[in-house]
């Protein structure tokens, strides 16, 4: 792996808008190597703040042009690349204003994937597993232009933050939903008719 090949490379995806890697992701790009010559490469690119560690097996090229400000959500998209990710629970809730204690440095993602906590140059990403049907999630959720993740809309965060933390903790949090009279149980059913998100 030639470092002014790297740098070529790097850039080429940098100008698609891509700066944060999986390490299955940057093995294709350097198809070409051995798998012995990629490691070693890899090593080099770190060594050298061509391509910085973000976590394990997920890469950041620090002198990307298209860096949005979204690094910690690119992140998650890496970690789980085949599932669905969305924004949830006390980071959604926190951004909808609905949280008195506003989290800081933790980024909240439901995702069908494994669950997990994983802590990243970027902070940490609490994955959430859910076992909702993908056709569902995809209606509970809302699409951000420019943003990598999608965010639950807020009954969807009350109801996963309901599900996940229990009423008590949800109180504790100071989470007041304005729906509140439409029934939500912690299992996050909607009751007195009220349709599910």
């Amino acid at each position: 792996m030639d470092a002014n090949a790297a740098i070529a490379r790097l850039r080429e995806w940098d100008n698609q808008g891509k700066y944060v890697f999986s390490v299955g992701l940057l093995r294709q790009i350097f198809h070409d190597d051995s798998d012995k010559a990629f490691n070693k490469g890899l090593a080099r690119l770190v060594a050298g703040g061509l391509l910085q560690r973000a976590c394990r097996g997920v890469y950041i090229n620090p002198h990307a042009r298209s860096f949005d400000g979204y690094a910690i959500e690119h992140i998650a998209i890496a970690l789980r690349p085949r599932e669905y990710n969305y924004v949830s629970l006390d980071s959604a809730l926190s951004e909808y204003g609905a949280l008195s204690q506003i989290p800081t440095g933790t980024l909240t993602v439901v995702t069908t994937g494994v669950k997990g906590r994983i802590k990243t140059s970027a902070g940490i990403i609490e994955f959430t597993h859910s076992e909702r049907p993908r056709a569902e999630v995809i209606q509970s959720i809302i699409r951000i232009p420019k943003r990598p993740l999608r965010v639950a809309t807020e009954k969807t965060a009350w109801r996963d933050l309901l599900r996940v933390r229990g009423r008590d903790r949800a109180e504790e949090l100071g989470v007041v939903p304005s729906w509140s009279e439409s029934g939500l149980d912690a299992g996050g059913k909607a009751g007195g008719g009220a349709r599910n998100n």
